[in-house]
């Protein structure tokens, strides 16, 4: 393990200020705005934006990393993503903040893409699990810290946003110095949705309601804090909670799943979020200690719904499809996740701050409705089954580029695993001049040219030879051609 993060420290490093910028703005975004009375519809607004730059922005990263390489696009798109931050602070209109963070969720889907290819290029298959793992560790991680470092701050003023520029600059570091070699470029997996929506549909009705859940989660949970009496410092630790107990349930969850139907767990999962949340729907007045034991109990069932879907997904498709099955799935889960902000924040604006968890048992209700193990036929399931649950990032703070880190997935084998390798074509080679007509040489004039040279070797060689008289050299032994040139004649 301790190799591996020194192997990778750089990446690593570079990964978790990222997340600790994004973690801390996207609380502090939604506390300050609470504090000015802007309507959660806006707020999920937001945030929805965000998730919609990283859904829409993949491909726009991955044709900016062929045209002028990695380092080149990590370093325009953190650019650009510390101005959007920043920009915030200049400007108090929201479609122009939604503007904002449309373009902050393509620049920083960009910047994982650069990582997360740039981690899969240089991990051996035995070292993928290993690799992925930390990977999860380290966006956790960072998340975590972010939401921690809002409790330094007791006033929501423009301080946080400073920190966040800090952030988001400071991770040009272990990139621009790395001593790692670029790595090829792995082009978009073919997103066959209508195969993967005949395959596995209970998988994309899981992934996609997870989506919703993690979308409201960050834009939403504050807002309900703050809406309920708690301070700046309180209202981080409820969602710092929540990401936290997710993070450190992946484990144990993926040891159950590995034993058990996986449907049925899912499902059990589920209903376990309709009921639970009804204690926080508002006929409760419940102490603070109270809210953040809940959080860490909705944070363990809504942030296990990913990985659990995913591999639920993997054991019905074949390896040669995973990359693009990973790729749909993360996918989908964006479009729930730009979906799931907006309806909470409309029910959240209608009908109080508590409409949140109704939020949450509602479309937890959806999974206990679907996701039934009678359904699941088994026609498409693979030998392999059950593939090895792999921990997920809890939140959508990733790219199609992550899907090949997964270890389940086997580049070798996979078809829609290929690499952008440099075009040798467009290198500029030596223009190769050749003479229109060669002149033809006579053999005594070559034979003669070869006597000069070893002569003037010779001379260099043995200085005292330059003063030999011509004499020397018998006239007998001398041919014509010889002594035409030694004496004019």
């Amino acid at each position: 393990m301790l190799a591996t993060l020194s192997s990778f420290s750089s990446l690593y490093f570079a990964t978790l200020l990222m997340l600790i910028g994004t973690g801390l703005f996207n609380t502090y975004m939604g506390l300050r705005l609470t504090a000015q009375s802007v309507s959660e519809v806006w707020i999920g607004v937001l945030i929805a934006g965000y998730y919609l730059g990283l859904v829409c922005g993949a491909r726009l990263g991955h044709r900016l990393i062929i045209r002028v390489g990695h380092i080149r696009a990590f370093v325009a798109c953190a650019a650009i993503a510390t101005s959007m931050i920043l920009a915030q602070t200049l400007v108090d209109s929201m479609p122009l903040w939604l503007v904002f963070r449309i373009i902050s969720g393509v620049v920083m889907v960009t910047e994982f893409m650069v990582i997360e290819s740039w981690l899969n290029e240089q991990t051996e298959n035995h070292q993928r699990g290993r690799v992925f793992s930390v990977y999860m560790v380290v966006s956790g991680l960072g998340t975590v810290l972010g939401q921690l470092a809002l409790t330094a701050y007791a006033t929501l003023d423009l301080r946080p946003l400073t920190l966040v520029a800090m952030c988001l600059v400071l991770c040009l570091v272990p990139i621009a110095v790395t001593a790692r070699s670029h790595p090829p470029t792995p082009l978009p997996a073919p997103l066959d949705i209508r195969f993967f929506m005949r395959r596995v549909p209970l998988s994309m009705t899981v992934l996609f309601v997870a989506g919703n859940l993690s979308g409201a989660f960050y834009g939403l949970a504050a807002v309900y804090g703050a809406k309920h009496g708690l301070s700046t410092s309180q209202a981080a630790i409820f969602v710092a909670a929540a990401v936290t107990a997710g993070l450190l349930s992946q484990w144990p969850m993926g040891w159950l799943s590995d034993r058990i139907n996986r449907a049925g767990l899912i499902r059990f999962n589920a209903l376990l979020l309709v009921l639970l949340p009804t204690v926080m729907w508002g006929w409760l007045v419940l102490p603070y200690w109270a809210m953040v034991a809940l959080s860490c109990v909705f944070g363990i069932l809504q942030f296990t719904l990913y990985p659990l879907g995913a591999a639920f997904a993997n054991d019905h498709v074949e390896s040669e499809r995973r990359v693009s099955l990973s790729a749909v799935l993360l996918m989908t889960y964006g479009v729930g996740a730009c979906i799931g902000p907006m309806v909470a924040g409309l029910l959240m604006s209608l009908a109080g701050p508590s409409m949140y968890y109704v939020f949450i048992s509602a479309c937890a209700l959806i999974l206990v409705w679907q996701v039934r193990p009678t359904r699941v036929t088994g026609a498409h399931q693979v030998d392999e089954a059950p593939t090895h649950f792999v921990p997920m990032p809890d939140t959508l703070q990733s790219s199609p580029a992550a899907a090949v880190l997964d270890p389940r997935v086997d580049p070798e084998n996979d078809i829609a695993m290929e690499m952008v390798q440099p075009d040798p074509s467009a290198a500029p080679t030596p223009a190769v001049v050749e003479p229109a007509d060669t002149p033809v040489v006579d053999a005594a004039v070559v034979d003669a040219a070869r006597v000069d040279a070893a002569a003037t070797d010779a001379a260099t060689t043995h200085p005292s030879a330059i003063d030999a008289p011509a004499a020397d050299v018998p006239p007998q032994a001398e041919d014509a051609d010889t002594r035409q040139r030694r004496t004019g004649t």
